[in-house]
């Protein structure tokens, strides 16, 4: 970036006016030059998929992951909600409550307990 500062400042030397330090004027420049390459960096989100990763030890050759599952485990996955679902149903209406609070929503038994107004036996 300081390289690019100076040849900006040398190709724009006509244009210092000297109502300004010429220290200060270059310093301006270089802050621009760096902001400028700072905000091209930050939109180029862009990864080449033919560029290999250089890990140190190896070059890895870029894969690409698929984060959804695939459409056997999420029928799986349904299929299993839709069972704990209907059992979760079935289950007397204390019961369910409790089990919901410590299982779903993730609350202690104290915190359970206190959610409805119960006492923990010793």
């Amino acid at each position: 970036m300081l390289q690019e500062a100076f040849l900006k400042a040398y190709e724009h030397l006509n244009e210092f006016h000297g109502n300004s330090k010429f220290y200060t004027w270059l310093v301006r420049i270089a802050v621009n030059e760096s902001l400028m390459k700072l905000r091209k960096r930050k939109s180029d989100k862009t990864v080449s998929l033919d560029e290999t990763i250089d890990t140190g030890e190896e070059t890895v050759v870029r894969e690409i992951a698929v984060w959804e599952g695939n459409p056997e485990d999420r029928y799986s996955q349904e299929e299993l909600r839709g069972i704990l679902d209907k059992a979760i149903q079935s289950l007397r209406p204390a019961f369910r409550t409790v089990f919901v609070l410590r299982d779903v929503e993730d609350l202690s038994t104290e915190e359970t307990a206190a959610a409805l107004e119960l006492s923990i036996p010793p």
